[in-house]
């Protein structure tokens, strides 16, 4: 039988950085949903209603921890993002308000999210930096708030 081999030693976390540079952490949670949806303007035409596996993914970053060395709570952060997720599970976006009055583009409903989740997180360690959508497994679309919006 092969020898195991030793674990290496961890490096202890220092308190404070040992550069002048502020570590950035970056947390992200992840949620599904079912929808079906049709552009209202697809090149010029109307598409087809067709039904996408949705996942979304909240990125939010943090230049500390806190007390117990969390940048963000997961717990709260999937709360939000799953409630928002919950709004739009198994329905027909274009019937969901905003998406009754604008295409359901994968980019709207990712700036939908994003302005969600900002107001539902509120004032958090972390700053809510950017959401992403996939309607499959190879296509995405993330939205990240001009500085003017109040990017970080």
């Amino acid at each position: 039988m092969p020898e195991t081999p030793e674990m290496p030693e961890m490096p202890e976390m220092p308190e404070t950085p040992e550069t002048p540079e502020t570590p950035e952490y970056v947390v992200r949670v992840r949620a599904r949903f079912e929808a079906a949806h049709h552009l209202t303007s697809y090149r010029g035409a109307v598409e087809p209603v067709h039904g996408h596996s949705w996942q979304v993914e909240a990125a939010l970053a943090s230049a500390g921890l806190d007390g117990d060395g969390i940048a963000s709570d997961f717990v709260e952060v999937q709360a939000a993002l799953r409630e928002l997720a919950a709004a739009l599970d198994h329905t027909d976006l274009n019937a969901v308000p905003p998406f009754d009055r604008q295409s359901p583009t994968a980019e709207r409903v990712a700036a939908w999210f994003f302005a969600g989740l900002r107001s539902r997180l509120g004032s958090s360690r972390a700053t809510l930096s950017e959401v992403t959508v996939w309607e499959g497994p190879g296509c995405s679309v993330t939205y990240r708030p001009s500085s003017a919006e109040g990017r970080p």
